[in-house]
């Protein structure tokens, strides 16, 4: 994985480099290590005794193992090259009227500093293309500043099964190490450098950079599904250098052999972890899909409406007759407020229709099968039927268990309900309920559990109520309740 490693000095450089530019090359730092991946050498000519660079391609090497007795060329193909392109150099010179050199330049030949400037500028224009591509995250919420570095701990991404990772979150763990940006390498080009993950929660990960053991003072939070983390052995895969950090370059002198130890039976992510993020993002419902949807002004009813955006599985859905997209909410694609496109009509829920006579290019019903399934339920005993009482919870209030009322029994297990003493006259606050819904209870259920059962705010002495008990028949309770 890595190739080697080398200490460069800015003191000097070969007396060929000065000689073939006309432009003065910006020196790099004094003792910068840089190790080579790849068979790319990242290193710049120390000008030590012994030592050599290639005039033709700007290799760095021991001098005896160079070409020719002037030890200007590491190998035969470039004391070739060197002098094909001397003499186009030489011709090109003589057609535009300007004199030959006494040396002419090498056209293929760049100084180290060029190429870096070079690979810059390539970083830079690919960064370019996927900023234009991708939609440019929002500041927000620090999360880590939040957890800190403490007892706080976020849920693991693992047990949320409906989110992107949710079911291939076992890849990662504490201890398990990656390959990030370097933002202390005072390089004008973009480095890598290995980093720990010290701890989880949730899509972020606490990281501290190899070298660094102990010190938590440069410790950073960052999203690990990004594309900037990926496992070991990706920047040797793509010729990407390995800088260690600026801050801790002067504790070793043979990084190589650092990172070989520290490595050695460590894990990293998979190797296809950044595709299956990617495949992970990928959602079935698209933009201009037709579903059917609770209408937020009347619970009781559906209305049609167009999936305007998909982000993370959440999707933002305009009513069908609104022509400017205002009239819109959010929710999660597995939500139990949305159905497929005839769903109203088949189990007999009520429906607004829609105003628009004709779809629009590109919209299409979403398929059946993207919505979420509910249990099958088994209705040929005893059954919910209209009229019975239970308790409930109400939808516009969640921390409030309420005695409600089954006012209609749909198919498929279905119910419409509604909440005693706050029910408008012409049922357009009911709601719908699955019989197999945990915000259902039967009569009794709070009081067990010794939790705060809501009353009807109508309230009235001594009547009955016949209440749908869970196990058995149907049988009639007398209640009083206080004035």
């Amino acid at each position: 994985m890595f190739d080697g490693y080398d200490s460069c000095s800015e003191d000097s450089s070969s007396s060929s480099s000065s000689e073939d530019s006309d432009e003065e090359v910006p020196s790099l730092p004094a003792s910068l290590p840089i190790i080579k991946t790849n068979g790319q050498v990242y290193t710049y000519p120390d000008g030590k005794a012994g030592m050599a660079t290639c005039e033709m391609c700007g290799m760095v090497g021991v001098r005896d193992a160079f070409y020719s007795k002037t030890k200007r060329f590491c190998s035969v193909s470039c004391s070739r090259s060197y002098s094909s392109n001397s003499k186009k150099a030489s011709i090109l010179a003589r057609l535009q009227g300007k004199p030959p050199t006494k040396k002419a330049k090498v056209l293929q030949k760049q100084p180290l500093m060029a190429k870096l400037a070079a690979y810059a500028q390539y970083q830079a224009n690919q960064q370019n293309q996927v900023k234009s591509k991708t939609v440019i995250p929002v500041k927000g919420f620090d999360w880590g500043r939040y957890i800190g570095t403490g007892d706080i701990n976020g849920a693991p991404v693992g047990c949320f099964k409906h989110v992107p990772m949710g079911t291939s979150w076992g890849d990662l763990a504490e201890g398990v190490r990656v390959e990030v940006p370097n933002t202390d390498s005072g390089l004008p080009v973009k480095v890598y450098w290995i980093a720990g993950v010290i701890k989880l929660a949730g899509n972020k990960a606490l990281l501290r950079y190899e070298g660094f053991d102990g010190d938590s003072g440069r410790d950073f939070w960052c999203n690990i599904c990004v594309p900037d983390i990926h496992p070991v052995g990706w920047c040797a895969a793509g010729g990407k250098p390995l800088v260690p950090p600026k801050s801790i370059q002067h504790k070793c002198t043979n990084w190589k052999a650092f990172l070989v130890k520290c490595l050695t039976g460590a894990k990293t992510l998979p190797i296809d972890f950044s595709t299956k993020v990617q495949q992970s993002m990928q959602f079935p419902f698209k933009k201009l899909m037709r579903v059917e949807v609770v209408d937020k002004t009347h619970l009781c009813r559906t209305r049609v409406a167009l999936v305007e955006q998909v982000i993370g599985g959440r999707l933002r859905l305009v009513y069908e007759e609104c022509e400017d997209g205002s009239d819109d909410f959010w929710c999660h694609m597995y939500s139990p407020l949305i159905h497929s496109i005839g769903w109203s009509r088949g189990i007999g829920h009520r429906f607004k229709r829609s105003d628009v006579s004709k779809k629009l290019d590109g919209q299409v019903d979403a398929p059946g099968q993207l919505f979420a399934k509910v249990k099958d339920v088994d209705q040929s005993g005893e059954w919910f039927k209209d009229g019975m009482k239970l308790e409930a919870i109400d939808p516009l209030n969640l921390s409030a268990i309420c005695i409600a009322t089954v006012r209609k029994v749909l198919a498929d297990g279905y119910l419409m309900i509604g909440i005693d003493g706050s029910e408008a006259a012409d049922g357009s606050d009911w709601f719908c309920y699955h019989s197999t819904s945990p915000s259902i209870f039967p009569a009794g259920f709070c009081e067990i559990n010794t939790i705060e059962l809501t009353p009807p705010r109508v309230r009235t002495t001594d009547f009955h109520l016949t209440v749908a008990i869970s196990i058995g028949q149907p049988v009639a309770v007398t209640c009083s309740l206080n004035k």
